[in-house]
């Protein structure tokens, strides 16, 4: 039998998609790469730029990264510093401290007591194949092509952090490890400053990094013990430095993730504000509050004492590159005493439940966009289930009974005025041929028709318009929960966050969408037949991007979907066989 020309046009049509999806996916991977942050490996670089000794005032350098009176709304802190000694002198490499625990690998810069690289040891850049080590997602970093570090310190009138010069600070180590599940590590820094012979001596400054085996906060605090006959006035800063960069992550046919700047502020509980806007940027001052860099799945964030008022700015520095956080206000260490300021920084993926219990509003940074609040429940309901079945992907299958369950009463009325159309069909093509000539009188008889039948034309579209918000909100949940991230499914399923890698799921999709038209009655319209009759494959086509989860959920909805559908068409066919016999 010969192929018509249709589905000679069809199945060329869909050779050409196929070749040039499998072209672009080649493009991106040879090419599309490139320009992209790659992971570094390795301990951070160090930065020779910083010093221990500042240089005389009028010699310092235009940029720093330690804030100054003028970048933050903070009153009354005299500009005019004092040179800060080294308190030893030390080789570059010896500078960096690290630190293992079983969720991150970490180092430290002696150099001001910044963290200058994190690795997260239980979430991989990509999945690694069976045998192999994977590589873990490197957040912070320093190095010749990417800064992202976590700063900290002591500016003010008598803070050591100074522009153009930073504390040296000393430890009793350069390899501290926490390995037991249980327990806490903390890891202390000292610096001395020397006596200068003008009532300054024995003032020490100790850093402390508090880590917790299962916690990817680390709380930090700056303990200052002043055995001078002055008080210590100072102010705690703490700030992430980052540059412009966009990490890899998604495919070239998924959304942008979002790489910037967030705060939570008095006005708004959860504000993103872009690299470039951040000088335009209101700065504010928040009871606690936090200030953080996000990226696709994972976020660093300082957060501030939620007893103190804490002013939050963001800027551009002049190298180049962007600071955002905050300043607390200033405290008074009396002569022969102590003082202690701290803050959080977490550093780490976007799981909701750990950032709940890290700040207020801090979980709002999983951004489900305008269906937050319906994305919201379905993942607390997926959340539920995965936590008795322990897998995803059922979970999504699960999920997906529960959606259509509560969908049903309002689908079935779908279904009964596609099924009624259906059977009206040979009523509808004899109006069509009496009325060929006069539209108007054509519309008028099917009008008349569909009401004596109780049958509604746009009901067919009641199923999919009920879907819509559920299938996009549940895109987002896929998209940012990182719960989700590298979790497999079942056989060839690896990843339910990125694509069926056999196309498996989106061929299984549209044949079934296919099978669900053969239910449907035919449309009027010529061209609008053939538009509808093209429909699964585009769907198939679409679908080879998504997410395999989000494709998933798609497919086990349509499968209800066409066993619904076939058993009201089915019921409604033989009513209207059993009214033709007795009448």
């Amino acid at each position: 039998m010969p192929i018509s020309a249709e589905i000679q046009r069809i199945v060329l049509l869909i050779a050409i998609g196929v070749v040039g999806y499998l072209m672009v996916r080649a493009w991106d991977a040879d090419y599309g790469r490139a320009g992209r942050e790659q992971p570094a490996r390795g301990a951070p670089a160090v930065d020779t730029a910083a010093s221990a000794e500042q240089p005389p005032a009028e010699e310092q350098p235009a940029h720093s990264d330690i804030p100054s009176v003028d970048d933050v709304p903070s009153a009354d802190v005299p500009s005019g510093q004092e040179a800060v000694a080294s308190a030893e002198p030390v080789a570059d490499q010896q500078r960096l401290l690290r630190v293992t625990t079983p969720l991150m690998e970490l180092w430290i810069d002696r150099l001001g007591g910044d963290v200058v690289g994190l690795e997260l040891r239980d979430h991989l850049e990509t999945l690694a194949d069976e045998g192999e080590e994977g590589v873990p997602v490197r957040l912070l970093d320093r190095n010749r092509a990417h800064i992202y570090v976590a700063q900290s310190g002591l500016r003010g009138e008598d803070g050591r952090d100074k522009r153009g010069s930073r504390p040296l600070y000393i430890a009793s180590t350069d390899h501290y490890t926490l390995a037991a599940p249980d327990e806490t590590l903390e890891v202390v820094l000292r610096h001395k400053v020397p006596n200068s012979g003008e009532g300054r001596a024995d003032l020490e400054l100790v850093k402390r990094f508090g880590f917790a085996a299962d916690q990817y906060l680390v709380t930090v605090h700056h303990d200052v013990v002043n055995r001078t006959e002055a008080p210590f006035r100072a102010e705690l800063f703490a700030q992430l430095k980052r540059d412009g960069s966009r990490p890899e992550s998604g495919t070239f046919m998924g959304p942008r993730p979002y790489v910037g700047a967030a705060f939570t502020t008095p006005e708004s509980r959860y504000e993103k504000v872009d690299f470039e806007d951040l000088d335009d940027w209101k700065r504010t001052q928040v009871q606690g509050g936090w200030a953080a860099i996000l990226q696709h799945y994972f976020l660093s964030a300082w957060i501030g004492d939620s007893e103190e008022v804490n002013a939050y700015y963001g800027r551009r520095l002049s190298d180049g590159n962007y600071a955002v956080g905050y300043i607390a206000p200033e405290f008074v260490v009396p002569p022969g005493g102590t003082g202690t300021v701290g803050a959080g920084l977490y550093v780490g993926p976007k799981v909701q439940k750990r950032l709940d219990a890290a700040a207020p509003n801090l979980s709002l940074a999983v951004d489900y966009g305008i269906l937050w609040w319906l994305s919201v429940p379905l993942f607390l309901v997926l959340d539920a289930i995965h936590s008795v079945v322990n897998n995803w992907g059922v979970a999504i299958v699960l999920l997906t009974i529960c959606v259509k369950i509560l969908l049903y009463p309002l689908a079935s009325a779908g279904f009964r005025s596609m099924a009624k159309m259906k059977l009206l069909a040979p009523q509808m093509k004899r109006l069509q041929e009496r009325h060929a000539g006069d539209r108007q009188k054509l519309t008028q008889e099917m009008m008349a028709l569909y009401r004596k039948e109780g049958a509604n034309p746009f009901g067919g579209c009641l199923p999919l318009v009920l879907q819509m918000p559920v299938f996009l909100a549940l895109y987002w949940v896929l998209y940012e929960s990182v719960e989700l991230r590298h979790a497999p499914f079942v056989l060839w399923i690896e990843d339910l966050t990125s694509h069926d890698p056999w196309y498996v799921l989106p061929l299984l999709y549209g044949a079934s969408f296919y099978a669900s038209q053969l239910l449907n009655p035919p449309p009027p319209d010529p061209l609008q037949a053939k538009i509808i009759r093209l429909m699964p494959i585009f769907f198939t086509v679409l679908f080879f991007f998504f997410p395999a989860g989000l494709v998933l959920y798609w497919l086990v909805n349509q499968l209800l979907s066409l066993a619904q559908q076939w058993y009201i068409t089915r019921s409604i066919a033989r009513a209207s066989k059993a009214k033709a016999v007795k009448t």
